[in-house]
């Protein structure tokens, strides 16, 4: 366990910024998320953290120790990449197992099988510890991937997209396993993706990226109802958050150029009217598709509502969020 700083941590590679001052703080035992589209800078981020490229200005602090020139196997990290790397000619026990034969952990055998067992069936591969990691599905080497880094106790876990490959209900089962892991050992977790789910799940800490900057950094619920701009904004939620001319339902404050409206923003039966264009019917919500002065709206409403398209429905915004021109929010 441990703290983990970024001080102006900037990186370049070639004429292409990639990291630009970047600077915040890891709370020991927290796990912290970041977030952003393919570009903004998250995997360039963790492998600062675990030594894998160097920055070209500032610093990475772990348990309060400057890791400037100190190689990643010097750092007490695990990092799970978002491309399994396994041993193709190790079983998956032996795969498991490899990190804790390190001569510098000493590791007792009997230690070494107790975790290897504990973490295999956390992540459902039990039954597959005897198979050559060649004989495994994605979904599974990708499983065998997390439990190589789980076994180990090190200061901090790093996560590249390590779910990206899994079926939707084994992601949906290891999101909860992972936090449930995090939380029971106080571990501080680093943690890198696109997906606003596991964020919003996962996260005690959000870090939302764009094209190597640090737009907005605190917990999920903080970003999601009070976002800095139009991108931190659209980084969390489902549906996606309306952004539509800040006068379109009536005057907007001094210097709006854009109302940001959330589905729970959207206040139903009352307004001006709306054409429902579309009706989706996902279960435990419909998502509405709304026409409103050649606009398109998304909302949500109940989940056995009998609205259909062609109907006429009364909306007006409730505690809109607005955003000047440049996108950043005026409070």
């Amino acid at each position: 366990m441990a703290e983990v700083l970024l001080r102006k941590v900037a990186k370049t590679f070639g004429a292409k910024s990639a990291l630009s001052d970047v600077s915040f703080d890891i709370p020991d035992g927290s796990f912290v998320v970041l977030l952003g589209p393919t570009g903004a800078g998250k995997t360039t981020l963790l492998r600062m953290v675990s030594g894998l490229d160097k920055p070209d200005s500032g610093d990475v602090l772990i348990g309060g120790a400057s890791m400037r020139g100190l190689a990643p196997a010097q750092r007490n990290v695990a990092m799970v990449f978002q491309q399994y790397s396994l041993y193709p000619h190790l079983t998956v026990r032996e795969n498991m197992a490899f990190p804790l034969k390190s001569p510098l952990l000493q590791t007792p055998p009997a230690e070494i099988a107790r975790k290897v067992a504990e973490v295999a069936e956390v992540l459902q591969i039990s039954h597959k510890l005897d198979n050559k990691a060649t004989a495994l599905s994605g979904g599974e080497m990708q499983r065998v991937s997390i439990g190589r880094a789980l076994v180990r106790s090190p200061a901090v876990y790093l996560m590249d997209e390590p779910l990206s490959s899994l079926d939707a209900k084994l992601r949906s089962d290891l999101r909860v396993e992972l936090k449930n892991i995090q939380a029971n050992l106080g571990s501080t977790f680093l943690y890198v993706t696109h997906d606003q789910i596991e964020a919003m799940t996962m996260a005690t800490h959000v870090g939302v990226l764009d094209q190597g900057r640090l737009v907005q950094f605190g917990s999920p619920r903080e970003i999601y109802e009070q976002p800095v701009s139009i991108y931190a904004a659209g980084r969390l939620g489902q549906p996606h958050i309306n952004i539509l001319p800040a006068d379109l339902f009536g005057p907007a404050p001094p210097g709006a150029a854009k109302i940001g409206l959330r589905p729970e923003q959207i206040e139903q039966g009352i307004g001006q009217d709306s054409l429902v264009k579309r009706v989706e019917h996902l279960g435990d919500q419909t998502r509405l598709h709304l026409s409103f002065n050649q606009h398109e709206i998304t909302t949500v409403t109940d989940a056995h509502t009998t609205l259909r398209s062609g109907d006429i429905l009364k909306i007006q915004p409730l505690r809109p969020f607005y955003f000047d021109a440049a996108g950043n929010r005026i409070v």
